[in-house]
C-alpha cells in the first residue's frame, strides 16, 4: 500500500512539473519557410555542449546517449519535446529532441549534443548564447 501511495504521488508531481514547465504564455509564434511547423519561444540564455565521453550511459529518459544523434538536457520539459536551438550570432539553428535532464552548471538554459553543437557551428566555443523555442 505504502508503494502505491508513493507512486501516485510521485505521477502528481511529474504531472505538476510538467504543467509548470510549459509556458502558457510565450512572447513569440513563427512559421518556418514552407509553413508546416510552428515555434513558440520559451528562453534565450547560455547553452553548453556535451559529447562522447558520456556515450552509452543512460539518459533520464532511459535512453542510451548517442553524441552522434541530435538531442538535448533540460531541467524541466517533457522527454521527446523537439526544440529549436538558434546560436544568437550567426543564427544557425538545429531541432533537437530532449531526452535528458541537465544542464547543472549555474545559469545555463540548456546542453545539446555534439552532433547538435557541430550542426550550428559551436564546437569550438563551448558555451553560446542561443534562443529556444518549442516545436508545434
Amino acid at each position: 500500500m505504502k508503494t502505491k501511495f508513493n507512486l501516485t504521488i510521485l505521477s502528481i508531481c511529474l504531472t505538476i512539473t510538467n504543467a509548470l514547465a510549459m509556458p502558457s504564455d510565450v512572447n513569440a509564434t513563427n512559421i518556418d519557410n514552407n509553413g508546416s511547423k510552428q515555434y513558440k519561444q520559451i528562453a534565450t540564455g547560455k547553452c553548453s555542449w556535451y559529447g562522447s565521453k558520456f556515450n552509452g550511459s543512460r539518459t533520464a529518459s532511459g535512453e542510451r546517449f548517442d553524441s552522434t544523434q541530435k538531442t538535448a538536457a533540460h531541467k524541466t520539459l517533457p522527454f521527446g519535446t523537439l526544440l529549436r536551438v538558434t546560436e544568437l550570432k550567426t543564427d544557425k539553428s538545429v531541432i533537437v529532441k530532449v531526452t535528458d535532464r541537465g544542464p547543472f552548471v549555474k545559469h545555463r538554459v540548456l546542453d545539446i549534443s555534439h552532433a547538435a553543437a557541430k550542426e550550428i557551428g559551436v564546437v569550438g566555443k563551448g558555451v553560446f548564447y542561443a534562443k529556444i523555442e518549442l516545436v508545434q
